[in-house]
């Protein structure tokens, strides 16, 4: 990050005293005091600029746009041809320690952007723009590409609108921060973010181990060919740029691992350099007509293997093969995959009174993807508590919001608690608007308040962030059919399974009510029995027996009907199915197959009252008539 004074020959030979005056109070009262803020190091000052190292290209963007924000306030008042004003470039690139200096390409990138940016502006690198996306809320412009000396190809450009960015950019993202440190060891790549144009050097500071971190190295091509060094590298770039796709951890850009291609790797002393507490490491190899490819994920600190996988498929489409596997383990990665799994087993060892506001959301996080209502219960307390020690936690927000919801799955009052899911989904968007899981969660909210065309824009908006998520993929399943394409809900729900066959047990709802929806009665069937009895819902249990009811299994659907009654005695097929977030189609298909299970029909009066135009069943209609 090269930030520069504009005009400053020109300040120093009208009043040198004077300039260096208020240069001097401007870093010390101003600048120092954020970039301390933000978790940066000043390194070097430099005349008429700064040195300074971040561990996080997020942080070192969050910074500038503080940095410039604060430096325009401070010198709003100053007469114009004496006010101090910067420009900031900010690059993710190659650099080489060499004593006390830092050279390399990565250098003369940051240094051209400063060159290019406006004066008071910020301008970032291509490979900043694709670390952060996904992670900071931010209207950004693309300005080009541009050449740099001595390096082959332009480089793209973006600026940083600044008067679009949001207050809240101005806070420390501390849960982000935590798990974005990167290497800054001599002769490795790393993010540098740098304020100044000069030497350049970094010493790393932070704890060996960063949390929730991961770095991709180089899959070993096993067999040598140069096709089968090709595929491994693009399963490994592919990866990266996947998982970055996950607001959940921070994943190591290409650089910074590339320098361990074919070499012995020492998985502790990876962690250790990269900063990182997970490392995922695999092979390729062609045998025949066969390519057989191994990944597997191991804790940098014990050095223990907390997941692995083998693929074998034909060796033909190699392009096919390579996508189809980078999201089969993307899937099983990221999301509420093995990784946050294990963060969250991670944060169960911890004593309460010493967890931070991000394993705080890991805990509630585990609970709601097995809830009960007393896991619910104690997830919302465990989001509330995460929320107050930092507010701009989007993730906290979004699964918040989710556990309000599930509550009224065993019982809570929709009246009430809906209202409250509402209100963390349009903040969890607020927060990070290019968080998926926040436009999701969103899209579920006002869809279930009867507004389909948002809701399905909202979902659409999810899967344009995040393409590859199998949780956002069985999350829009369930609500297909209500956007007016049952087929596509069961297409969705196929693929979120093939991505991710663990899935967790609250998942199955949206997944089962998906193949419900589009008459795949033995797969919704499949999904519902295999869901713990303890997870399963108001809505699991009605929707079992009416599964059995449409696949003609009248002595079992008798008996989940029973099983569902024994818990909610005053179910009736009218009442469940004027339940909000139904389209007419559904509301008619439920309370017919609701009722074939043996369920009452006819809701009580005062249970439709609220319903501006209750959908009846015509033999409640005519007893209705008979009563009058």
């Amino acid at each position: 990050m090269v930030a520069d004074i504009v005009g400053y020959s020109r300040l120093i030979d009208k009043d040198e005293a004077g300039a260096l005056t208020a240069i001097r109070e401007l870093r010390v009262g101003v600048i120092e005091p954020i970039i301390r803020e933000h978790d940066g190091r000043l390194i070097k000052l430099m005349g008429d600029g700064l040195l300074t190292e971040f561990h996080s290209a997020v942080d070192a963007v969050v910074c500038a746009i503080a940095m410039q924000k604060a430096i325009a306030a401070n010198q709003a008042s100053v007469p114009g041809d004496e006010r101090i004003a910067y420009r900031i470039g900010i690059n993710l690139g190659d650099v080489v320690v060499e004593g006390d200096d830092i050279l390399g390409d990565g250098v003369n990138v940051a240094a051209r952007l400063e060159q290019l940016c406006p004066v008071g502006g910020v301008l970032i690198s291509g490979t900043v723009y694709d670390h952060m996306r996904g992670k900071l809320a931010l209207p950004i412009d693309f300005v080009g590409k541009q050449p740099v000396k001595n390096i082959s190809q332009p480089v793209r450009a973006y600026s940083v609108r600044l008067e679009g960015a949001k207050p809240g950019l101005g806070l420390k993202f501390r849960a982000r921060r935590s798990r974005s440190l990167l290497n800054a060891a001599a002769a490795a790549l790393i993010a540098l973010p740098v304020i100044g144009a000069g030497l350049w050097w970094t010493i790393p500071t932070e704890p060996a181990l960063a949390k929730s971190a991961v770095a991709v190295l180089p899959f070993d091509n096993l067999g040598r060919e140069d096709a089968t060094s090709r595929l491994a590298d693009g399963i490994m770039e592919d990866i990266i740029t996947d998982l970055a796709r996950f607001p959940d951890f921070t994943v190591i850009a290409r650089n910074s691992t590339a320098t361990y291609a074919g070499k012995p790797v020492d998985v502790r002393k990876v962690g250790q350099d990269l900063k990182v507490r997970y490392v995922l490491e695999g092979s390729v190899q062609r045998d025949g007509d066969e390519v057989r490819v191994t990944a597997q994920l191991i804790d940098a600190a014990s050095g223990e293997h907390v997941w692995s996988q083998r693929w074998t498929r034909p060796a033909g489409e190699v392009f096919k093969v390579q996508s189809e596997i980078v999201r089969e383990a993307v899937n099983q990665l990221g999301g509420s995959g093995v990784i946050m799994a294990a963060e969250s087993r991670a944060a169960q060892r911890k004593r309460p009174q010493s967890l931070s506001a991000y394993e705080k959301y890991l805990l509630g996080r585990d609970r709601i993807l097995t809830p009960t209502k007393e896991r619910l219960d104690e997830a919302i307390v465990l989001f509330r508590e995460a929320l107050a020690k930092d507010p701009t936690l989007a993730r906290a927000w979004v699964d918040l919001a989710w556990a309000y919801d599930q509550s009224i799955g065993y019982g809570a009052d929709f009246a009430e608690v809906h209202p409250l899911s509402l209100m963390a989904a349009r903040r969890a968007v607020e927060v990070d608007p290019m968080d998926a899981g926040a436009h999701a969660v969103l899209g579920n909210m006002v869809a279930t308040d009867g507004d389909f065309v948002q809701g399905k824009a909202e979902y659409e908006t999810a899967l344009r962030l995040n393409p590859g998520s199998a949780d956002i993929l069985a999350l829009y399943s369930g609500w297909a059919s209500t956007f007016g394409d049952p087929q596509k809900g069961a297409e969705l729900a196929d693929e979120a399974v093939r991505l991710n066959p663990n899935y967790p047990p609250a998942q199955s709802g949206a997944l089962s009510y998906a193949y419900f929806m589009a008459d795949r009665y033995q797969d919704a069937l499949r999904i519902i029995e295999r869901q713990p009895a303890e997870n399963r819902t108001r809505y699991g249990w009605v929707l079992r027996a009416a599964t059995y009811a449409a696949l003609d299994q009248a002595d079992n659907a008798k008996a989940a009907t029973s099983d569902a009654l024994k818990r909610y005695p005053d179910l009736t097929a009218e009442g469940f199915a004027n339940d909000p977030g139904f389209n007419d189609r559904e509301r008619r298909k439920l309370a017919e197959t609701i009722r074939d299970a043996g369920f009452p029909p006819c809701a009580k009066p005062e249970q439709l009252a609220r319903i501006e135009k209750p959908m009846h069943l015509p033999e409640c209609v005519e007893a209705a008539d008979d009563a009058r």
